[in-house]
C-alpha cells in the first residue's frame, strides 16, 4: 500500500482519516488511538514497525480531527470502519493494537473481524463499564478522571462543557508542558517519560483530535460507560494480549487485571514500575508478542 495521509469513505459515506508509515509493503498494524487522540505521526513507532516488516496503519476515530462524527456510536462501531479502512487500502488481514481509550477498540476488532485480525492487543486500555461489582471502573484513577467519567454517566449537557473546557486548556498547552497539563492523571515515571519526541506525538495528538470539536472525545467516554456491543468472552478466535502498569493513574492496574483474567486465554504482561505513557516504551516487546501471537505460519 502506500504510505502517507488520505482519507477513506465508510460503507455509510463518512470520511475517515488515516496515516501509513513503517514498513508499507508490511503486513498492516492497526494503531487504535487514545482518549482523546488522533493518528497522527509517530516516528519511534513507525520505526520499530519497520525494523519488524509492519505498516503501521494509525487512524483517527469517528468526531476526531477530520473524521466524521458517528453519534452514538459504541465501541462495538470501529470494527466496521476498520474493515471499510482494509478494504480502501487493498488490504486484508492485520494486527490490532490499542492505546488507553483505543483498547477496546482493539478487541472489537479481535471479536467481530475474526477472519481477518490475525491478533490483537490492548495496553493500558480500558475495561468496561459494567456496574455489576465486578470492578470500581474509577477507583485508582486521578481525580480529572472521577470528574469526567462521572459527567458522562449523566450525559452529553453536563460533560460536553466540561470537555470543552479541558480541549481548551489542552490547546493553550506546548509539547513541553505536556507532562505537567496532565496533573493528577500522571506518576513520576509517566512525567519522566513525557519529554522528547513522544511529548511531540501526544501534543501533536491532542491538538488534531480537539481542533474541529470535542466530538469524538465525548462520544468514547460515552461509548466506554456504556454496552460496549460485544463482551470480553466473545473474543474466542483471535488470540489477545493485555499490558499494563501499575503505575498508571489514567487507567488503573485493576483494568489490566480484568481484563486479562476475562479475556479468553490471554496473555497478561503486568508491570509493577511502569504508567500509563511509559509502557509506551515497551513498544517493540509488544509488537514482537503480537507476531508471536498472531504466528508466523498465519502472517506469510
Amino acid at each position: 500500500m502506500d504510505a502517507g495521509a488520505g482519507a477513506a469513505t465508510t460503507r455509510d459515506g463518512r470520511r475517515l482519516e488515516y496515516l501509513v508509515e513503517g514498513d508499507p509493503d508490511g503486513l498492516p498494524l492497526v494503531l487504535h488511538h487514545g482518549t482523546p487522540g488522533a493518528g497522527v505521526s509517530w516516528p519511534k513507532v513507525s520505526e520499530t514497525c519497520r525494523e519488524r516488516g509492519l505498516a503501521l496503519v494509525m487512524y483517527t476515530r469517528a468526531g476526531y480531527g477530520g473524521s466524521t462524527r458517528r453519534a452514538g456510536r459504541t465501541v462495538a462501531d470501529v470494527a466496521a470502519d476498520i474493515a471499510d479502512l482494509l478494504d480502501h487500502l487493498g488490504q486484508d488481514r492485520f494486527l490490532s493494537l490499542g492505546w488507553s481509550g483505543g483498547g477496546p477498540h482493539s478487541l472489537a476488532c479481535a471479536a467481530l473481524l475474526p477472519d481477518r485480525c490475525l491478533a490483537a492487543a490492548t495496553g493500558a486500555g480500558v475495561a468496561p463499564y459494567l456496574n455489576d461489582g465486578t470492578l470500581d471502573f474509577l477507583e485508582g484513577m486521578g481525580p480529572e478522571n472521577h470528574v469526567e467519567f462521572g459527567a458522562a454517566l449523566r450525559g452529553l449537557d453536563e460533560l460536553v462543557p466540561y470537555l470543552e473546557k479541558e480541549a481548551a486548556e489542552l490547546r493553550s498547552t506546548s509539547a513541553d508542558e505536556i507532562g505537567a497539563a496532565l496533573g493528577g492523571l500522571v506518576s513520576d515515571v509517566d512525567k519522566a517519560f513525557a519529554t522528547g519526541e513522544f511529548a511531540t506525538h501526544l501534543h501533536t495528538a491532542f491538538q488534531r483530535a480537539t481542533q474541529e470539536g470535542i466530538w469524538g472525545w465525548a462520544d468514547d467516554d460515552l461509548a466506554f460507560t456504556r454496552s460496549w456491543g460485544f463482551a470480553l468472552d466473545d473474543v474466542t478466535k483471535v488470540p489477545v494480549s493485555a499490558w499494563q502498569g501499575r503505575e498508571d493513574r489514567m487507567v488503573p492496574f485493576s483494568h489490566g487485571i480484568y481484563l486479562a483474567d476475562r479475556l479468553p486465554g490471554a496473555r497478561r504482561h503486568l508491570y509493577d514500575d511502569e504508567g500509563h505513557l511509559s509502557l509506551n516504551g515497551r513498544m517493540g516487546d509488544i509488537l514482537d508478542d503480537l507476531q508471536d501471537l498472531a504466528g508466523a505460519s498465519d502472517i506469510g
